[in-house]
């Protein structure tokens, strides 16, 4: 028997309770995005819906552009037949990067899930001004506020009453740590600060906080500073000890090597309290300035690269109505179990799997390389029922629309993403299976205390 469907595509609710808007609601244990329309809604995404989605790195040449252009003859005629193609394929969602424009432009509408970049926009500042780029923007700068205030009423403000919004996401991929960028911590990404940088002294006030003497930290950091001051002022400040990413790394080896040295487990100590200060400070503030501008959308979180260490996650779930995290893993379940912990709604903004047979090079990107579109298809199928059987999961983005040039986009990335290939030529195997797997989402969902049982 068919599902009854609200125009969004959530299940139609026996005494729904509509606001206009989406929202969260906890039904019977489980987590759901609720509609305008009052219905049980997953949000079923697809990034970077666009026409003229990666120019060639280092020219102006669009090649997917350049074969829509020649198939539909214009943008608009691209974008109904892009809408209906989603929509054909059990989705309702366009995700991050998206033309906002492709959403009203099928037979039903799309929800939208911006994302409005508060703190990459302040730190991009100073690189703007010629000084070097910030690793992280820096939240306790007095002018964060006024900046992340001045662009959520920019942004947000003028969509207030669009119901077609999901939520905003504040960011994406901010460096909360180590990860393919860098082994550094925050807490050392902000001592090497210029000493007169409003991070900095946040650093330094929570390291006098936590070691009477300088000579205590010396002793954990593995250093011979004279005085507080003399730290204040290095030109360099070193970790003494090097994590791996939060996604290579083994909580039971780092309880076991903590445990061996305590000095380690006193410099750990020191990283994730200052993670902490910077998170609840991030989050707080741009949390606020979007509900002051919007008190209408969800705040969905900064689309972390990863779900990050266990403190940075609870500082943003106290903030944030939705965690959104991206996750290239096989199998999500690690990383949802670690975000479920908060008890808040996740929403996975990220996934992707790369198939060999493309004729793509597939050599720059993240996702699992597999070797056919049907293995594709497989584990696309085996990834969202997965992640579907947690009872915070609420909404999945594929990444992504349109496959990369061979040459590579903007980035070097020259991948098999695609629903379509850069011809607009669709992926059966990939988009049969999503098509399935999407109209059954929400029963797969709904049964998540069955799965657990």
């Amino acid at each position: 028997m068919p599902l009854t469907r609200t125009q969004w595509g959530g299940l139609v609710q026996r005494r729904p309770s509509t606001t206009g808007f989406f929202r969260v609601a906890q039904i019977d244990d489980v987590w759901w995005l609720i509609d305008p329309d009052g219905g049980r809604f997953i949000s079923k995404g697809v990034n970077t819906v666009r026409f003229d989605q990666d120019a060639i790195r280092g020219t102006d040449r669009v090649p997917y552009a350049q074969a829509c252009q020649r198939k539909y003859q214009s943008q608009d005629s691209w974008r109904a037949a892009a809408a209906r193609r989603l929509l054909s394929w059990g989705f309702n969602t366009i995700g991050a990067w998206s033309d906002d424009a492709v959403a009203p432009a099928g037979p039903k509408p799309l929800a939208l899930t911006p994302i409005v970049d508060l703190g990459a926009t302040f730190g991009a500042r100073r690189e703007a001004q010629g000084e070097p780029a910030e690793a992280f923007p820096d939240v306790f700068d007095r002018d964060f506020v006024h900046h992340v205030n001045k662009r959520a009423v920019e942004l947000c403000s003028p969509r207030r009453d669009n119901s077609d919004i999901i939520g905003w996401l504040t960011d994406n991929e901010l460096r909360w740590g180590q990860d393919w960028r860098g082994r550094d911590e925050l807490l050392t990404i902000f001592l090497n600060w210029p000493p007169a940088r409003a991070g900095r002294n946040a650093a330094m006030t929570l390291l006098k906080k936590r070691y009477d003497q300088i000579v205590g930290f010396n002793s954990v950091w593995r250093t011979n500073f004279h005085s507080w001051d003399e730290l204040a002022t290095a030109r360099e400040v070193d970790a003494p000890y090097r994590r791996k990413p939060i996604y290579d790394r083994s909580v039971a080896t780092e309880a076991k090597e903590n445990a061996a040295d305590p000095n380690r487990a006193a410099f750990v100590a020191d990283c994730e309290a200052f993670a902490q200060i910077v998170a609840h400070t991030y989050f707080a503030t741009t949390s606020a300035a979007i509900r002051a501008a919007d008190p209408n959308h969800l705040v969905l979180g900064c689309r972390f690269a990863y779900p990050p260490e266990v403190k940075i996650i609870d500082a943003a779930a106290h903030e944030v109505d939705v965690l959104s995290f991206n996750c290239y893993d096989v199998d999500p379940s690690r990383p949802i179990d670690a975000a479920s912990s908060t008890g808040k709604p996740l929403m996975i903004t990220e996934f992707s799997f790369r198939g060999d047979d493309a004729g793509l090079p597939n050599t720059r990107g993240a996702a699992p390389r597999v070797r056919t579109q049907a293995d594709r298809a497989r584990s696309f199928e085996l990834y969202v029922e997965r992640g579907l059987r947690s009872p915070a999961l609420v909404g999945y983005h594929w990444f992504e629309h349109a496959d990369q040039p061979a040459e590579g986009r903007f980035d070097g990335e020259n991948s098999n993403y695609g629903t379509v290939t850069i011809r607009d030529e669709v992926y059966g195997d990939l988009t049969r299976t999503m098509t399935a797997v999407n109209a059954k989402a929400e029963q797969i969902h709904a049964n998540v205390v069955h799965w657990a049982a």
